[in-house]
């Protein structure tokens, strides 16, 4: 009987003139508990789709380093990716092959060693994102600190890992993995880690340093050839040798194109390995980090798993299993897309986009600029150059902004220096030069409201990412 009522009600549903006339339309959408009959797809995909214009425009989303645009060929290779696992290497080998060869790419970019065998795969692993891939790093630093420590007859049980203002992945991390984090203090006037403050902090406990290419807060860069210098002369004093992790989740797809010169990855014998967010800066859709390591040495084949229960022997690097193979197959096709040059063209473009915003901002007259998108990441940030002189704070800024639909970002330094509240704007693929005079626009006329008496709120916080 109930099986002749679901039918019925599918057949109601069927000869409905309008998808806001159906009974699911008639009512506020399941929150608790699964509905008891069905409904036809079109009807469910509209109703979702007006929820989902609830979220922010993406595009005008300035606080979030993710791409938030794509080619249409791009959203084709995922509808097509969709039932790939990635994992399973035997059923979708050459998903496997194209990850395989994104590795290599990535690789060369990073100028990862060469053996005796220049047709040797570089070592590393497609993951989650960049916080999978930092965890991944992590673990294979603690591993190797653990292993030399008992080969050398000394205790294992107090690991620690230095940085400087950290992503929270690290802070995750060192919870989840048991490692101290001693996390150094911003200096007045600094942006990240200085390489004068590791002797405080650095000890024969120590499993690694994560410099950061592309500091979350600011979007500038550590200075990692000089980190590394610095572990260099710690190392011939006092015999303790520590090695660098790069955090380049960000700075991994843009100090190879728009910095060349730089020194900060695998050409510095200290870095150890180096993580980066392919769906950040390497274009790629939501869901892709990558992970590697200078060489089979720097990864311990104790974090290596060899499954066979999906047909085959396959090595697999992890925190999770079972996940969709399309972000890599996208990631594949921007390099195919782009080519190096192409990379260059576009970030050069958001580079300058972001420079023509840092000088807007300098001359609206309350602001000191930290960064001027020059240097490192497609970025801004600054302060009100004197908080109290104004009426209003960077988060009434920003919640004027956001009624405009620009989503730009106001909160504290690092805990040190949690008196200073910046703003920053990131420029990514697909912001265009147009759309950041308008957001430069949409800044005077909200800066001219609030000047006019909108009340400080001193105690609103900002969010974070």
């Amino acid at each position: 009987m109930a099986l002749h009522n679901a039918q019925d009600a599918a057949t109601g549903l069927a000869a409905s003139a309008d998808i806001f006339t159906s009974p699911l339309s008639e009512q506020p959408l399941s929150k608790r508990a699964m509905p008891e009959l069905p409904t036809s797809a079109d009807i469910v995909y509209q109703l979702l789709r007006n929820e989902l214009l609830l979220d922010g425009n993406a595009a005008q989303n300035l606080a979030t380093f993710c791409t938030t645009w794509s080619d249409d060929e791009v959203r084709r290779l995922m509808d097509m990716c969709l039932d790939k696992n990635i994992v399973d290497k035997d059923e979708y080998p050459q998903t496997a092959e194209i990850e395989a060869r994104c590795v290599n790419i990535i690789g060369k970019l990073w100028h990862a060693p060469v053996g005796a065998n220049v047709e040797e795969p570089a070592v590393g692993t497609s993951t989650t994102g960049s916080s999978e891939a930092a965890m991944l790093a992590g673990l294979a630093l603690k591993w190797r600190w653990r292993d030399r420590r008992r080969a050398e007859g000394k205790p294992t049980d107090r690991p620690n890992l230095v940085c400087g203002p950290v992503q929270v992945c690290w802070e995750k991390f060192a919870r989840y993995f048991d490692v101290e984090l001693r996390q150094v203090p911003v200096e007045p006037g600094a942006t990240g880690l200085e390489p004068h403050q590791l002797r405080e902090y650095v000890d024969e406990n120590t499993i690694g340093v994560v410099a950061i290419l592309g500091v979350t807060y600011t979007c500038t860069y550590e200075p990692v050839a000089e980190i590394a210098a610095e572990l260099d002369r710690i190392q011939a004093e006092t015999g303790v040798d520590v090695p660098v992790h790069v955090d380049a989740a960000s700075g991994g797809f843009i100090a190879p194109f728009l910095h060349p010169d730089l020194k900060w990855d695998f050409r510095l014998p200290r870095v150890a390995s180096i993580n980066a967010s392919g769906h950040k800066y390497g274009m790629a859709p939501l869901g892709v980090g990558w992970a590697l390591w200078r060489d089979h040495a720097a990864l311990p084949e104790g974090l290596v798993f060899h499954v066979d229960y999906l047909g085959g022997d396959m090595p697999t690097l992890a925190l999770n299993f079972s996940r969709p193979g399309g972000q890599v197959v996208c990631q594949y096709f921007m390099f195919l897309r782009l080519g190096h040059e192409g990379y260059r063209l576009v970030y050069q473009a958001c580079a300058d986009t972001a420079q023509h915003l840092a000088q807007q901002v300098a001359d609206m007259g309350p602001f000191t600029l930290l960064y001027d998108g020059a240097g490192a990441l497609p970025a801004v940030s600054w302060t009100l150059t004197d908080p109290s002189s104004v009426g209003w704070s960077l988060y009434d800024l920003s919640d004027q902004l956001r009624m405009r639909g620009w989503q730009v970002p106001s909160y504290p330094l690092p805990p040190d220096r949690q008196e200073t509240v910046i703003q920053r704007v990131l420029v990514r693929h697909g912001v265009d030069r147009d759309e950041i005079e308008l957001l430069a626009e949409d800044m005077r006329r909200a800066i001219a409201r609030l000047d006019k008496g909108k009340p400080h709120d001193a105690a609103r916080v900002g969010f974070h990412h």
